[in-house]
């Protein structure tokens, strides 16, 4: 049996891509028609955010989100990859680390984050951790992100644990390495832990084996309702809206979701030049 379109919000486990997620899904869900939104490493572990049949479209609004992790950083030793997997380059003496509360407010706010070399960036087509693998010295351009909150939960000599909340394509270990570059004496991640996608956080993930057991979607209209402001249709607005038509704008920045009378979602509507316009329609089914 095929399962109906919707979300799927999982728990990652470690050691599996977010692609061995999706192949999992798949067969669980009884349809190929399973992507992702928001890759997760494979060390990194929480929310992981799927779409099943016609749900797949929300995907690309959804990665848009904000997200938030709990994560542990070494002081004192720097790696390739910024993180515990890969190959120790440097390590120093961090026992002389004091307060970091400037530290932390100074990687707050709205910053220019260089990726790291073993990211997914694409440089000429080609994934940077891809051309780093293949030896090739790779130097990433600095981007603009939102890091919303850096605190501190807990410290145990040279392990900070930490919470982050932050704009899409924010990389954590990119957050740790510049800490360690900032304090003088590097750093690298050791775990991460996704808690929250948008509106999607842990209290509604499941895990691979529960999801065998159950498998539970959130429904189409209710995952765009969770995740998007709501515009009410008209019956004539909800059957023009179906064909792709034009309506009067919403007034409300990004993208909103409309909604027909019954309750079923029509479409995803952006203002654009003086109208709003369906991004993505999903009626008639």
């Amino acid at each position: 049996m095929t399962a109906p379109d919707g979300l799927v919000v999982v728990d990652k486990p470690s050691g599996w891509t977010s692609h061995d997620v999706v192949g999992r899904v798949r067969r669980l869900a009884g349809t190929r028609k399973v992507g992702h939104a928001g890759t997760l490493d494979p060390m990194a572990t929480g929310v992981l955010v799927l779409g099943v049949g016609r749900a797949t479209r929300l995907l690309g609004h959804l990665s848009l989100t904000g997200k938030t992790y709990d994560a542990t950083i070494r002081l004192g030793v720097t790696t390739v990859t910024d993180d515990a997997e890969g190959d120790v380059l440097r390590t120093r003496d961090a026992s002389g680390v004091g307060d970091l509360s400037s530290y932390l407010i100074a990687l707050t706010g709205e910053i220019e984050q260089v990726p790291s070399a073993v990211s997914a960036v694409k440089v000429d087509g080609v994934r940077s951790y891809a051309r780093v693998r293949a030896g090739e010295s790779v130097e990433l351009t600095a981007r603009r992100v939102t890091v919303s909150e850096l605190a501190l939960l807990e410290r145990r000599g040279d392990e900070l644990d930490v919470r982050v909340s932050c704009s899409s394509g924010t990389y954590v270990r990119a957050l740790a390495r510049d800490l360690g570059e900032a304090l003088g004496v590097g750093a690298h991640l050791t775990a991460l832990r996704r808690t929250r996608v948008g509106p999607f956080d842990l209290a509604q993930a499941r895990t691979l084996e529960q999801l065998a057991e159950s498998f539970c979607v959130v429904p189409l209209d209710e995952a765009v309702a969770a995740s998007f402001p709501r515009r009410e249709l008209t019956d004539d607005e909800a059957t023009a809206l179906s064909y792709g038509r034009k309506l009067d704008p919403t007034g409300a920045p990004g993208t909103v979701g409309a909604f027909a009378p019954d309750g079923r979602c029509i479409a995803l509507l952006e203002d654009r030049d003086g109208v709003a316009r369906p991004t993505v329609v999903f009626a008639p089914a």
